[in-house]
């Protein structure tokens, strides 16, 4: 979220409209107030059923009128009814190579499977839980001394990359979810971001 913060800052084309938590005492939070942003908090325990946090969460967000809702680092399963509100408006960024590794641990998943590469994955966000039409891919080597966290950390950086960049195509127009359910790209721009020691 910070970075596609600070990438909109350059960018008088994007506007983010508010960052919404779903955690109490966000750190991100906090962070996108003091940058002038607004914030919402929308807790868990407050509501008695997915239903009721979902049409709460729908309606903070119909309130801004964004053209595109970001999940970024937003961890939770989201209604059928919510999703296709947002059809084709829908981006989530998942830190493994889908279609491998779909749910939590990811990384751990990586090393135990023994994979040579693993990396992160955006993609519009369909009622099958991490199984949307993938925008954009980044890969990251898998090393013989990683550790989960090592390897989540490498992952973590190509995230910051790949993330503003697809936000940058997705203000110009560059990218939408097709009539057919796959994604379209008006013009080439890089869709595929590889790890390199020197940045």
């Amino acid at each position: 979220m910070q970075a596609i913060v600070n990438m909109a800052k350059n960018r008088p084309d994007i506007h983010v409209a508010a960052v919404i938590s779903h955690s109490r005492n966000s750190k991100g939070l906090e962070w996108a107030k003091e940058q002038g942003i607004n914030v919402h908090e929308i807790l868990n325990k407050d509501y008695d059923s997915r239903d009721a946090f979902d049409q709460a969460l729908q309606e903070v967000i119909d309130a801004h009128r964004p053209d595109y809702v970001l999940l970024a680092g937003f961890m939770r399963i989201l209604t059928e009814k919510f999703v296709h509100h947002y059809h084709g408006r829908l981006i989530n960024i998942h830190p493994s190579l889908l279609p491998a590794f779909p749910g939590l641990d990811t990384h751990q998943q990586a090393l135990d499977a023994g994979v040579m590469l693993h990396g992160c994955t955006i993609h519009f966000v369909t009622p099958v839980l991490d199984h949307g039409p993938i925008i954009a891919q980044a890969a990251v080597p898998v090393l013989k001394t990683d550790t989960a966290d090592a390897l989540a950390q490498r992952v973590l950086g190509m995230e910051h990359i790949m993330f503003p960049a697809v936000v940058g195509y997705l203000a110009e127009d560059i990218v939408k979810l097709g009539d057919n359910g796959k994604v379209v790209y008006k013009r080439e721009v890089p869709s595929l971001f590889m790890f390199s020691e020197k940045g």
